[in-house]
């Protein structure tokens, strides 16, 4: 999958998954006709001051993860880390799977590192947000990485499971997925549903903001 575009203000246009799903991360104001034949939309001023206060928060957040604040960007989406894991590693085929791990037999990279992390709303929500920090021998082998690892159905590098965070039978699915190169260095981040029902546009914040975060 090749990232989802994004106007200027980081906000998320309609894009398409690494699981191939269609994707709006805006929902479409309600409109019902009055009187005349005239139209007004239901709701849009409380749907527009919430949508102000959340692009503050995810720009605050993005600004917090860069400088590798994790717990604090989190926090500016409304989420409090529940419980995470970490794991470091020499060789990414061995943690990998498909077309990715057949990239990393030739190409091996020179350092992996793994974080999963659960999250909760404070709602009944509560989401695992992976990220994988993958250097290589150069950014030419970095570049050649993303383009395997961007593209549907190629693989990936397998995120901490489930079981590292008491969850069984957690999958990542690829839906809500960002990569970022950064000279030789790539970050991967996925995030997954593990309780309620957090929204689509919530699932993908935490992974763009997760994205940004330096290498442990």
């Amino acid at each position: 999958m090749k990232n989802p575009p994004r106007h200027k203000d980081g906000t998320f246009a309609p894009y398409k998954t690494k699981a191939g799903a269609a994707v709006t991360a805006a929902a479409t104001a309600g409109v019902v006709a009055f009187g005349g034949g005239g139209a007004a939309s239901v709701g849009s001023s409380a749907e527009s001051g919430a949508e102000s206060v959340n692009s503050v928060g995810r720009s605050l957040g993005k600004d917090l993860a860069r400088k590798g604040l994790r717990r604090e960007a989190l926090k500016k989406l409304g989420f409090k880390i529940v419980k995470e894991a970490v794991k470091t590693e020499l060789r990414c085929a061995t943690a990998s799977f498909g077309r990715v791990q057949q990239f990393f037999l030739t190409h091996p990279c020179r350092k992996l590192d793994r974080q999963v992390i659960a999250v909760g709303d404070g709602a009944g929500n509560t989401v695992a947000v992976s990220i994988a920090w993958v250097r290589m021998h150069s950014e030419e082998e970095m570049t050649r990485l993303k383009d395997v690892i961007d593209e549907h159905g190629s693989g990936d590098i397998a995120p901490l499971g489930g079981a590292v965070l008491g969850v069984a039978g957690l999958k990542f699915t690829g839906e809500h997925y960002d990569s970022r190169p950064e000279d030789s260095l790539l970050v991967i981040a996925e995030t997954e549903a593990v309780g309620g029902h957090p929204s689509d546009r919530q699932l993908d914040d935490a992974a763009h903001v997760a994205s940004l975060f330096p290498p442990l």
